[in-house]
């Protein structure tokens, strides 16, 4: 089929799709340590101190689809027609989309002090993230015009989607200024690959049986940073084409009653997409011939990219990432008297800086020895719930870890394509999948305490933010 239409409903599914995965709260991976800036990614007197990932990628992905849209997509998508149930022509039916995606392709992290704990570390990763809304009337519209009436005038084909994708070179730094009490932060060179986005503020449609015609209205803004059917592979290696930059700051606090409260703001920043980009300001009414012939699809695609692209000019602008404000409370309770059994639950609300998105999780692992299970839910403003596992294996000096915070639907989702049509168009609240996996190993001498250590210490100074703080206050750095 054509594009046009499909892509503003369905882009999100089929772009390369993560974001923070709440059951890696608290565990110590090296994944966490970067996505978490005040944690910890050593344990001293156990731990080796430079923790790598061998260029194995920790990555993730997830997406939803919300609304009546599931049905005809997921059939369109598996079986190559629409199935048009619960589909409506009533102003205000719509579906929503959301996919997220991160890779982690290098992570470098290195213990540098034992006084206040210094850590420095490096990587290079891979976002993607996009969100979208389309109506009801939009997809009806995919399956031809029988659904419309003659001379009755549609006005919600207002559908909207922003996408954009970017390599992210990171440094990394935490430090803990007391038993208590840690900070970190991680900044990024952002290195933009495309830039998607479309805003249709209002619309007309209106068949005409007796002219065999029908007339397309659409008013909004198009943005795209690239030439489509021009842009290829080499166009993914980094460049500094769409430059931008962005921070995370994250602080770890443990009370006296052994409550760690984490309080992070992850990924505020901004990318500036170059002027030879394309935007596009339009308004305008066109006909769309002969709509009893086959193919109405291919004509409605021509018409609406012709609209929608009528007013182009080369242009430069700026857009900011999905930055989020996370806060987590997490305590650990030991099952056993020979302390091998832990059970370690984490809340965490979340909240997109920018746009109207937040979730509430809680992470519930379960520790054997080197062995983790976890339980997670989570509950978003969407009022879409969904659970998930994730089994991990964790020694000092290893890490393996994989699971899905959206089980249930991820597996409804991958079955899908073996199944009967009429079993693909059973839709539940929403559809989605989410998986995720990670691995590093650490290497080097073990990071020991003065009285364990097995060479002669030279002595440590305090790390930089602690001596900017000391000197703040006036204390004796011990220099």
């Amino acid at each position: 089929m054509n594009r046009f239409l499909l892509v503003v409903c369905f882009l999100f599914i089929s772009a390369t799709t993560f974001g923070q995965q709440f059951s890696q709260y608290n565990t110590g991976t090296l994944f966490d340590s970067f996505e978490n800036p005040a944690q910890t990614n050593f344990i001293p007197d156990s731990s080796r101190y430079i923790s790598f990932n061998f260029l194995v990628p920790n990555f993730g992905s997830n997406f939803f689809l919300t609304g009546h849209g599931q049905v005809p997509l997921k059939t369109r998508a598996f079986t190559g027609r629409y199935v048009n149930t619960n589909l409506t022509l009533d102003k205000g039916d719509f579906s929503r989309a959301n996919v997220d995606a991160n890779t982690y392709l290098l992570m470098l992290r290195i213990f540098k002090s034992l006084d206040g704990d210094q850590e420095m570390g490096f990587s290079v990763q891979t976002r993607a993230e996009g969100k979208g809304i389309f109506t009801d009337q939009t997809l009806l519209l995919l399956n031809g015009a029988g659904a419309f009436q003659d001379g009755v005038p549609y006005n919600d084909l207002n559908n909207s989607y922003r996408y954009q994708a970017y390599h992210q070179i990171s440094f990394a730094y935490r430090e803990k200024f007391s038993k208590q009490f840690s900070f970190g932060f991680k900044l990024s060179a952002l290195l933009g690959i495309q830039y998607q986005r479309l805003n249709i503020n209002s619309s007309y449609l209106q068949f005409d049986n007796a002219a065999d015609n029908a007339y397309l209205g659409l008013q909004g803004n198009y943005r795209i940073s690239y030439t489509p059917g021009k842009f290829s592979g080499h166009d993914l290696l980094p460049n500094f084409r769409n430059p931008g930059a962005s921070i995370s700051i994250g602080t770890r606090l443990q009370t006296r009653d052994n409550f760690v409260i984490q309080a992070n703001i992850k990924d505020l920043g901004f990318i500036h997409w170059y002027n030879r980009s394309t935007e596009s300001v339009f308004n305008d009414i066109q006909e769309v011939p002969a709509v009893s012939e086959p193919r109405l699809e291919d004509k409605l695609y021509k018409i609406s990219h012709d609209i929608v692209r009528s007013a182009d000019r080369q242009t430069g602008f700026t857009t900011p990432t999905n930055a989020k404000f996370e806060l987590s409370a997490n305590k650990s309770y030991w099952l056993d008297n020979e302390m091998q059994l832990k059970y370690s639950p984490t809340l965490i609300v979340q909240k997109e800086l920018f746009y109207d998105g937040y979730t509430a999780a809680l992470s519930n692992p379960i520790q054997y020895k080197n062995f983790t299970g976890t339980f997670v839910a989570s509950y978003n403003n969407y009022k879409l719930l969904n659970a998930g596992l994730q089994f991990m294996v964790r020694s000092p000096n290893a890490e393996f870890f994989i699971g899905s915070d959206r089980l249930l639907q991820s597996a409804s989702l991958a079955g899908a394509a073996g199944k009967s049509e009429s079993q693909i168009a059973k839709a539940g609240s929403f559809s989605g999948a989410d998986f995720f996996m990670g691995f590093s190993l650490k290497f080097g001498h073990v990071i020991e305490h003065p009285l364990n250590t097995s060479v002669i210490p030279i002595g440590d100074r305090p790390g930089l933010l602690r001596r900017m703080w000391n000197g703040i206050w006036g204390i004796d750095n011990g220099d």
